[in-house]
């Protein structure tokens, strides 16, 4: 069975007569990847941005589509909730993505770092005082 990705590359291939060339040319990105990317069974890891961004530019398709199926591929679900006027950061999605696939354990220790990386964050003297005990 097709992965989201696969599909998605597949079904614009098929729809704009192109080959795995074509896309890899308008995208700048190595017909060995497209190729890759079209055929692999699982993906194992989310492919890097760049690689993402130049299979956009190559399908003509919105990098948010690619990103997307490129997730759901992996096995990861991104969030795109972002408030109007601002950009999306592929880290954040995948960041809260990944998040989702740990223990409930695990996930109390990053919510209790990331409370404290803020907390550390909003009192600035508190970096400085660190350092200089180095």
């Amino acid at each position: 069975m097709a992965n989201a990705l696969q599909e998605l590359v597949k079904s614009r291939l098929e729809q704009q007569g192109w080959s795995y060339g074509d896309v890899a040319r308008r995208g700048g990105i190595p017909r060995s990847t497209v190729h890759h990317l079209a055929t692999v069974e699982r993906v194992t890891r989310m492919p890097q941005q760049a690689t993402l961004e130049g299979l956009a530019r190559g399908l003509e398709l919105p990098l948010d589509s690619v990103r997307r199926a490129a997730a759901e591929a992996c096995g990861i679900h991104l969030y795109f909730e972002e408030p109007a006027g601002t950009t999306a950061d592929p880290e954040v999605a995948t960041l809260i993505a990944s998040v989702q696939r740990l223990s409930v354990t695990d996930r109390r220790h990053v919510t209790a770092l990331i409370e404290s990386l803020l907390r550390n964050a909003s009192h600035p003297d508190t970096d400085a005082d660190d350092s200089d005990a180095d």
